[in-house]
């Protein structure tokens, strides 16, 4: 054996097994990139001009003038740091300048009442020059001789560095997070024109996303503004805005939902399904509080129960064009049983009521609309009862007014939100599908290893 081939073949046994072949790449590279070698590792703290700090104390008698406060908040939103909603906090000079925050200073959470919420970050973009953070924050700056800001700020969300900094946390009541253990996190990167590159593709879509979530926030806002003119105010028997073939129809009817509206409880006997009963797939879709939301049915977690079980049970199954009302926990969520669901067989769990139209007097896409009308909204708020879990009861539910025009009315009310709502999903789903493309960036444009060993450092 030559020398040389000796000292390739101690070079291979000495990399480390978690290290992919080809050492620590990336799947996807820049073309002029792609031939520049490996990426170096080091630890976190080998990365940082200044080391890492904690921030002020965050007085509850000292909020609402002063500084600016950065605070854990501000770490799980989707964007940068917003300087324009950031709280304000009393100190003195001396606390501020040793706390002063500079663009680019990255920002951890030192606690978390979940593991998987320890350790999130996000960067500061801005400029000012009166910014400050809060001491359950552990501040890094990056040395830009080695690294980037921006580039760091992507490199810390990533899955591999994310599941170092989960494994360092400590649990007890809560999971926290010691300057140390950030600071041994290791770390890989590039060339600084390598890294460049990536942090303005992935700001590219970032600037994307944040453009059509302010075009769906936008179509939301409308929509709302919308509703509180296309239904009366309480008391009123006449909206703000009414279509122009409707201006001259009058006044519109108010009655008690039960007139209208058959409220059923779902069945809550003995044959009630228990845990050994649901499956991942299945017959019967059994709802849990988690498919009715604010803006109707989710699908992304379900249960089912057989169609043995299903037959058992009395009440409770949705039929089309049913409208669905949580009772417990989080109340006056509602959902529409349109033709557009793709379950057929659906029953409603415990914590639930079905609302079913039994007078021609209500169209069901009418009542579902209604349902987001102020008025209905305040009369939940003042009627449900409980601390620890608020509850509604058929009883005061029957109560409830419901106010309505002619069918014709109701019918062109219905189609005109119904056509918003279809658009505020086509747009929300653009915005999903950027934040998946976003995700999949990442996962090429980052190495995929599991942790790089300390030795690796360049």
């Amino acid at each position: 054996m030559t020398s040389k081939t000796k000292s390739t073949s101690a070079k291979e046994e000495a990399r480390p097994a978690l290290v992919p072949e080809g050492g620590i790449q990336p799947r996807l590279r820049f073309p002029e990139f792609k031939n520049t070698g490996e990426w170096v590792a080091s630890p976190l703290i080998g990365l940082s001009s200044t080391g890492l700090s904690n921030g002020v104390f965050n007085d509850p008698k000292k909020v609402g003038t002063g500084y600016k406060l950065i605070n854990v908040s501000d770490m799980y939103i989707e964007t940068t740091v917003d300087e324009r909603n950031l709280s304000l906090i009393e100190l003195s000079l001396s606390d501020f300048e040793a706390n002063k925050v500079l663009h680019g200073d990255i920002f951890f959470t030192r606690s978390s009442l979940v593991k998987s919420g320890i350790a999130v970050s996000n960067i500061y973009l801005g400029s000012s020059c009166d910014v400050t953070f809060d001491g359950h924050l552990i501040r890094f700056r990056a040395d830009a001789s080695h690294v980037i800001p921006l580039f760091a700020h992507y490199l810390f969300k990533i899955a591999p560095i994310r599941a170092q900094l989960v494994a360092r946390g400590k649990s007890a009541t809560m999971t926290t997070i010691g300057q140390a253990d950030v600071a041994s996190a290791m770390l890989f990167y590039p060339e600084k024109k390598e890294q460049q590159k990536i942090a303005e593709c992935l700001s590219s879509v970032d600037e994307l996303m944040a453009a059509q979530a302010r075009k769906v926030e936008a179509l939301k806002t409308h929509k709302k503004g919308l509703m509180q003119q296309l239904f009366p105010r309480e008391g009123e028997t006449q909206p703000r805005l009414r279509f122009p073939e409707f201006q001259n129809a009058g006044e519109w009817e108010i009655d008690r939902l039960d007139v209208l509206i058959e409220v059923i409880d779902g069945d809550r006997g003995t044959n009630y399904p228990k845990a050994e009963d649901y499956s991942q797939s299945g017959y019967c879709l059994f709802l849990s509080a988690a498919n009715v939301s604010k803006i109707g049915f989710k699908f992304d977690a379900m249960q089912f129960v057989s169609k043995e079980k299903d037959d058992s049970l009395r009440k409770g199954k949705l039929k089309r064009a049913d409208v669905v009302l949580t009772t417990r926990g989080t109340v006056g969520q509602f959902a529409f049983y349109s033709e557009e669901i793709p379950y057929e067989n659906i029953r409603i769990n415990s914590g639930m009521v079905i609302l079913r139209v039994k007078a021609k007097k209500i169209i069901p896409a009418y009542l579902y609309n209604f349902t987001s009308s102020e008025v209905l909204r305040s009369y939940i708020k003042n009627t449900a009862f409980g601390n620890a879990q608020q509850q509604l009861t058929v009883g005061e539910i029957n109560k409830f007014q419901i106010y309505y025009p002619g069918p014709d009315e109701q019918q062109r009310i219905a189609s005109c939100l119904s056509n918003l709502d279809a658009l505020i999903t086509a747009e929300t789903q653009k915005l999903e599908a950027l934040k998946t493309h976003k995700k999949g960036l990442m996962q090429q444009l980052f190495p995929s290893v599991g942790g790089v060993p300390e030795g690796r450092g360049g």
